[in-house]
């Protein structure tokens, strides 16, 4: 598995979880609420990643920026945005 295979299969798990909901998923638990849930996690988890860096806090910088992506593919599902999406806006940016 390369370093991006993960990203690909972390937002396929939370597009399973959108599709066949389970009732023991955090996942299927925060899509089922709508998009209100999972931005306002979002909005959490960006502040800790904030405050992470400025404290200088290599291994809570880690650990919260992974939760910030998380909550990031569950806005993204939730709006049925897909990650390809993304990937080729960035591409774009790249030039």
């Amino acid at each position: 598995m390369t370093d991006t295979d993960i990203f690909e299969e972390l937002y396929e798990v939370i597009e399973d979880r959108r599709d066949a909901p389970r009732e023991d998923s955090y996942t299927s638990s925060l899509l089922e609420e709508g998009v209100d849930a999972p931005l306002e996690k979002l909005g959490e988890e960006a502040t800790e990643v904030t405050l992470a860096a400025k404290n200088d806090d290599t291994d809570e910088l880690v650990h919260e920026s992974a939760d910030l992506i998380y909550h990031l593919y569950v806005v993204l599902t939730a709006r049925d945005i897909e990650l390809e999406e993304v990937v080729e806006e960035l591409e774009e940016r790249r030039g």
